[in-house]
């Protein structure tokens, strides 16, 4: 696999750091539980990274026949055509995404390590189907062509990267919890804002790199 997939796959990765229901719920836990705040968050984030994991292994193992087509024809002059196209389509239309106010990132029904992950896997499994950077990853990793022992790595480190701001801002506070308050609400009003800004953000940065995989950059 070339250097520049695995940077760009870096990159897409680097975009689902930013989830707002990730960094939300990590906010909410450690700003309002009183107890056990490590293991309800590491409950919730391995739920959520092995969610994830198992749905690109599934993908992986399961779309050999979308991709493969769709890899054969990638060098093409059309195809580059409508990655530019499309990169165009996401790029204007980021910053067109009108602001709504919502009622905030996801909170669990209680604090408990059970619904911790009840949570995890709910949110999951309600955002997958907008997770635009992982299906970019899972497309990439599939035109490569990969033998099982090559991607399967790649696909968990990208879960690990997906999670490492929440895994930070729980070291943080622990290291530091007299003075994490702050910071910690600011995040959380923040991301509870609107999620329109977010959406933006991913539109923005995926149509810029597949402007430049068409050729446009």
């Amino acid at each position: 696999m070339s250097t520049e997939s695995l940077l760009l796959i870096g990159g897409l990765a680097i975009l689902d750091m930013f989830s707002p229901a990730i960094i939300g719920v990590t906010v909410y836990v450690l700003l309002v539980a009183k107890k056990q705040q490590s293991r309800l968050l590491l409950a919730y984030l391995t739920t959520v990274a092995l969610f994830y994991f198992c749905t690109g292994i599934f993908l992986m193992l399961g779309l050999d026949v979308v991709f493969d087509p769709i890899a054969n024809a990638l060098n093409s002059h059309s195809a580059r055509l409508v990655m530019t196209i499309v990169g165009a389509i996401l790029f204007v239309g980021s910053w067109l995404v009108p602001k709504k106010k919502t009622s905030g990132s996801p909170k669990p029904k209680s604090f408990s390590i059970e619904a911790m992950i009840a949570l995890g896997f709910t949110t999951s499994l309600l955002e997958v189907a907008t997770a635009l950077p992982y299906f970019a990853t899972i497309g990439i990793l599939t035109s490569n062509h990969l033998a099982f022992y090559e991607w399967l790595p790649i696909i968990a480190g990208y879960n690990l990267i997906m999670i490492t701001p929440a895994i930070i801002l729980l070291g943080l506070h622990i290291l530091f919890r007299r003075f994490m308050t702050t910071p910690l609400r600011k995040i959380q009003a923040l991301f509870d804002k609107s999620t329109s800004s977010a959406l933006s953000w991913v539109m923005f940065l995926v149509g810029l790199i597949l402007l430049m995989n068409g050729g446009m950059i």
